[in-house]
């Protein structure tokens, strides 16, 4: 007789390999495979250990709460002479931060040629220049750890584009070339098509450099693709050896207590020619297997699309609760700055009412400021192109740079189609600390209370809360590091020496210890709210657009905050009968403590002051 336990799991491990079958179906759909798709299923769930420990995750559960706020950060955004960056980061978070930050995401901490790490010579090890993986596994031992998993490109310098231009070893098919392009046009073919002039003009790309990269290999010369960077070559997930392999490298990062992914660029991942390459049916199925894959090795796992596109775009990350547990909230970051800037909440508003709540077991990570410059793409049909160019000026004026991307148009004026490419913005590189000195009228002197009035915002919206660490740290713009790169992101990475910022954090005046300070207080605040669950309801209050306000709801009902924040650089007073209180409840202000004696007076807000009203 069948032992229940083993016969149950043999029903389990025949139901995901039937569901592994059909998504690799729809993936492969047009590719003409070297193995059969269940040969194919059989490797990806032996290279996952699904075979020998198999888990079940429960849909629509939520793996958050209230408690959760990820920090995100370098591996050495702070360093100290006598240890690892990796140990030095720990015991920053360990010091400053052991009551508010429970999780903690480690952008690219791998060996890499460029963009700060995002140019990943090898997955599988760690920097040594930072530490090794025991130095991860300690992280991970006290805190929720996030991870790039860096999956539509890795460094010309690596091991597998050394064999690409060998042509024999691992990764000697690993790349998307001119030739795979022009032979998506025709999948079935029996030929393979060397020589076609596929037009690239619909080809949706976030930079201007060339397209391609000509590079010279033993079986001549070839034309590989790179969306970011020549130095960042584009892989080829028409070839399953290339998922084969990604599969094996997120095995080891749960192995090594990572529990987050941050899925880098998805967006780009499948290429087809004829097609903008971005946001494919195929890259959405491929974020549906790569879920199943790693959900079912560890339940309470979670994966974070970062697709920096536009907002509409973006939501369809979340597939059918199907796809990414957590979408970035890209829209949020230039909006909120640019209602700040401005005095004015109509646009912030607007897009807060058109945000549909994510459904339980799916959330929204918000963010105001990372290691990335502030994206404008998420900002198409959501600002004019006025405002978007106000908001260039201001950002230019308080020193910040501004990156660019080229798009091919239409030019109307002839009277024979033409195309021709123009350049727009597509980032601002500034520091938050620095985006907030001043409005559009220039710097004032509510800099700072603007920077922390931004915080407030952002930590009691429906999501999960993501600081980055030079924003909890209220650093400045690195004009030094700017200049030694050439790079524009670099304004926004500085590399903190331990013992310079344990300096500014003693002094209580400092503008980093009084960042630090307010921001952790409010996380201390948000962390024991039930209200401020990423998935309790939410409502846009309609307020006038300098004060902008949402009210909050605990899952269960028994807790409601009013947020009211006043957007503009003068005092304002609010009849109190707009917010609509309930008058049996008692409400305070979680911030100051105060208490509100009478629901018919009147409050008065400092410039950016925010509320957090409690009736509990």
């Amino acid at each position: 007789m069948l032992n229940p336990k083993i016969d149950l799991q043999l029903q389990l491990q025949q139901q995901l390999q039937q569901r592994l079958a059909q998504q690799l179906s729809t993936i492969y759909a047009d590719i003409n495979l070297p193995i059969s798709i269940a040969s194919l299923v059989a490797e990806l769930m032996s290279t996952m250990r699904l075979t020998e420990q198999l888990h079940t995750p429960t849909p629509q559960v939520n793996h958050w709460s209230e408690k959760d706020t990820i920090l995100i950060t370098y591996g050495d955004s702070i360093v100290h002479s006598d240890e690892k960056p990796l140990q030095t980061l720990h015991h920053f978070l360990q010091h400053y931060c052991a009551d508010t930050i429970n999780s903690v995401h480690i952008l690219p901490f791998f060996p890499y040629s460029s963009d700060d790490g995002f140019s990943v010579i090898d997955y599988a090890s760690v920097n040594e220049a930072l530490g090794d993986w025991s130095d991860i596994k300690q992280i991970a031992q006290s805190h929720h750890l996030m991870s790039d998993l860096v999956i539509n490109h890795c460094s010309s310098r690596s091991k597998w584009f050394d064999n690409f231009i060998r042509g024999e070893g691992t990764g000697h098919d690993y790349f998307y070339t001119a030739t795979t392009y022009a032979n998506s046009a025709y999948p079935n073919a029996s030929d393979t098509i060397t020589h076609r002039d596929d037009s690239i003009e619909a080809v949706v790309r976030p930079r201007t450099s060339p397209l391609f990269r000509s590079t010279t290999t033993a079986s001549g010369k070839q034309q590989v693709w790179c969306t970011f960077s020549h130095d960042q070559v584009d892989l080829d997930f028409t070839n399953p050896k290339v998922l084969i392999n990604f599969v094996s490298i997120i095995r080891q990062y749960l192995d090594n207590g990572i529990k987050i992914f941050r899925l880098d660029a998805i967006a780009f991942l499948w290429r087809k020619a004829g097609t903008p390459c971005i946001n494919l049916p195929e890259t959405h199925e491929m974020v549906r297997l790569l879920r199943t894959l790693i959900e079912h090795a560890r339940a309470d796992a979670v994966i974070i699309t970062e697709t920096n596109i536009p907002n509409k775009e973006n939501l369809t990350y979340f597939g059918n609760g199907n796809e990414a547990h957590c979408i970035y909230n890209f829209a949020l970051p230039p909006l909120l700055v640019n209602t700040l800037i401005t005095g004015n909440c109509l646009y912030l508003k607007q897009w807060m009412m058109s945000m549909p709540p994510a459904q339980n077991g799916t959330a929204y990570f918000n963010f105001i400021a990372s290691h990335d410059g502030i994206g404008l793409r998420p900002t198409e049909g959501l600002l004019s192109d006025q405002e978007i160019d106000q908001l260039v000026t201001t950002m230019q004026a308080f020193g910040g740079q501004i990156s660019w991307r080229t798009v091919t148009v239409d030019n109307n004026n002839s009277e024979n189609r033409q195309t021709k490419e123009i350049r727009k913005p597509y980032e601002l590189n500034i520091t938050l600390y620095d985006a907030l000195q001043g409005t559009t009228k220039g710097p004032d002197k509510w800099g700072h209370a603007r920077f922390i009035c931004a915080h407030t915002i952002m930590l009691a919206l429906e999501g999960i809360p993501g600081i980055y660490i030079h924003s909890l740290l209220g650093t400045s713009n690195d004009y030094k590091k700017l200049e030694h790169t050439s790079h524009n992101r670099s304004i926004n990475r500085h590399r903190w020496q331990l013992d310079a910022l344990n300096e500014q954090l003693n002094d209580p005046n400092s503008q980093h210890a009084r960042a630090l300070h307010d921001i952790n207080h409010l996380i201390s605040l948000r962390t024991a709210q039930p209200a401020f669950h990423p998935n309790a309801t939410q409502f846009t209050l309609q307020l006038g657009e300098q004060v902008f306000g949402f009210w909050r709801q605990s899952i269960d009902r028994s807790q409601s905050i009013f947020c009211i924040t006043n957007i503009a650089d003068t005092q304002l007073t609010l009849p109190l009968a707009n917010v609509n209180l309930i008058s049996s409840d008692f409400w305070y202000d979680l911030i100051t403590g105060d208490t509100i004696k009478d629901i018919g007076q009147f409050l008065t807000l400092a410039p950016y002051q925010t509320l957090w009203l409690s009736n509990r």
